[in-house]
């Protein structure tokens, strides 16, 4: 099957996934699950191309199990904080902007990011559409990378997860674990993941396309839906606690805690 059909049979797969969210969303009046079809949507692209395209069966497993792995960890982390849970204060956020014309503008959301699941996706189609029938030095070192962004995507999930359990800790600030040197490590971790992907897809004709993927998603992750709408909800929600803490920990790339403030969050 042609690159053009497997990316026309993949944005029909995600478009149709995202409605079905977004009609539930309206149902629970909870426009969260946008996150997880986003996640999990990579899962089935994974599969869909890893079966259908022409490349070699290693590699396309390969970098489908890469995909998928990481795709399933990150939607079933996303479901266990979202699902049965009220509205996440991003989205309310945006419910309260979107007022006017809420669903239909929630609609045109969920649909940014069944776009940006295909595009994202095109490290995976590079690669499945090589016919070389050996692995490269990079899709090596692309898998080593990509396992260093995913282990340290799942510490950093589940130290959060761990710090918000323990209901002394309500209304504080987490800064244990590896959240002591970044304020977003999981972050910063996920965008390793597509620096994984990049250097994968770097061994197959046209790799080079894949290098602007992990340079769109740290946009997104700075800028967009990541650092900046998290960080606004944090300073809505702890206020001084938290700014204390933007003031003594790096944002993202994780480093040694300021020594000019090194005192713990503010009591």
């Amino acid at each position: 099957m042609n690159a053009l059909l497997l990316v026309a049979l993949g944005a029909l797969l995600v478009f149709l996934i995202m409605t079905a969210l977004w009609l539930l969303g309206i149902r629970n009046r909870n426009f969260s699950y946008v996150d997880i079809g986003w996640s999990g949507n990579f899962a089935l692209l994974a599969l869909l191309y890893a079966a259908l395209a022409p490349g070699w069966d290693t590699r396309k497993w390969v970098i489908a199990a890469m995909y998928a792995l990481w795709s399933i960890r990150l939607a079933g982390h996303l479901a266990k904080r979202i699902v049965g849970e009220p509205e996440e204060g991003r989205y309310v956020e945006l419910r309260q902007r979107w007022a006017a014309n809420l669903n239909a503008k929630f609609f045109g959301f969920f649909q940014l990011q069944a776009v940006l699941n295909v595009i994202l996706a095109l490290p995976l189609l590079i690669a499945c559409l090589n016919p070389e029938p050996s692995l490269h030095v990079l899709e090596a070192a692309g898998v080593a990378i990509w396992l260093v962004g995913l282990i340290g995507e799942s510490i950093s999930d589940g130290q959060l997860a761990a710090f918000k359990r323990d209901a002394s800790n309500h209304g504080r600030v987490c800064d244990v674990g590896l959240w002591r040197y970044s304020r977003h490590p999981n972050y910063f971790f996920e965008w390793t993941i597509w620096i994984g992907y990049a250097v994968f897809a770097l061994a197959s004709p046209w790799g080079w396309l894949a290098l602007a993927m992990p340079a769109l998603m740290l946009h997104f992750l700075i800028n967009v839906t990541g650092v900046r709408a998290t960080e606004e909800q944090a300073l809505r929600s702890k206020g001084e606690r938290y700014r204390e803490y933007q003031q003594r920990t790096s944002m993202f790339v994780p480093l040694p805690a300021s020594r000019k403030k090194q005192q713990r969050n503010i009591d």
